[in-house]
């Protein structure tokens, strides 16, 4: 492994320690990851993959701002199967942090059709995958991807670092479905995240749309909590919410300071999504 340096070491404890706040819940894991790992490496544009090998079928949850539009994504999927880090961890079953570049020198990565296509169109020079599940069916990884300057060795071995914890956590996060295979009961908990998150995620949401009616009636808070965090997951700020109810910003926060004790979280973001996983379990 790289050396890693002091500064390193503490990076890789705080994104643990980040991801570990998403408990049991497959919406946190996603979003937490995501938004986590570009503070640990930096990337332009972070996402969870989830793809059916089997099908072809992938679904995506963005970082913030990611942007990718539904011609993006339909793009890269032509390119799929033939995918530098798709073949390396789902064909050949390699394992850890994988650049484009350890199997095909950028010199020769930007004539193909893959970076001629997708990856100059959106931006983007450089990708990493970190693996977190990989069978005869299912592939699931973390991806992130920048322009003008490849992932280095150290970043790798940082990503390799917290790869462990990564896949361990969605391990316990699979036992805990049940099914480590359980591909649809995942996506519909991703589905929903981004959902709550205001994001176009890419993520099919047809099966998540069934469960919405239901989703904040069976959350453990009053009426008027359960409408303000409603709010929250749809992006809305504090005072937003108050001009909407017709009570003072003040009012709200006391609503959400309950509503965050109640569901056992600190952050607007956690309550959105701890609401959201306890509600469909």
């Amino acid at each position: 492994m790289e050396s890693l340096r002091n500064q390193d070491l503490r990076a890789a404890l705080r994104f643990v320690g980040s991801l570990a706040d998403a408990g049991m819940d497959a919406g946190l894991f996603a979003t937490i990851g995501v938004q986590a790992l570009p503070r640990l490496v930096a990337s332009e544009i972070t996402t969870l993959s989830v793809c059916d090998l089997q099908s072809g079928r992938r679904h995506v949850v963005g970082s913030p701002g990611s942007g990718l539009s539904d011609a993006d994504r339909s793009c890269f999927d032509r390119y799929f199967r033939q995918h530098p880090l798709v073949v390396y961890h789902a064909a050949r079953r390699g394992r850890g942090a994988r650049r484009i570049s350890d199997s095909v020198p950028f010199a020769q990565f930007r004539h193909c059709g893959l970076y001629a296509d997708y990856y100059r169109r959106i931006g983007i020079d450089h990708a990493v995958a970190v693996p977190v599940q990989v069978d005869d069916r299912t592939l699931v990884s973390f991806v992130l991807n920048r322009a003008g300057r490849d992932f280095t060795d150290r970043e790798c071995a940082l990503l390799d670092l917290v790869g462990e914890h990564v896949v361990a956590q969605y391990r316990r996060l699979c036992v805990a479905r049940r099914s480590s295979s359980d591909l649809d009961a995942l996506t519909l908990l991703l589905g929903e995240a981004c959902a709550a998150a205001g994001q176009d995620s890419g993520v099919d949401r047809s099966a998540a749309q069934r469960h919405r009616p239901a989703i904040f009636a069976a959350l453990p808070l009053t009426p008027r909590e359960r409408e303000v965090v409603r709010w929250v997951a749809a992006g809305k700020t504090d005072r937003d919410i108050a001009a909407l109810l017709g009570c003072s910003h003040r009012t709200v926060q006391k609503h959400l300071e309950r509503s965050y004790a109640k569901l056992g979280v600190e952050t607007r973001t956690a309550a959105a999504m701890r609401a959201l996983g306890l509600a469909i379990q």
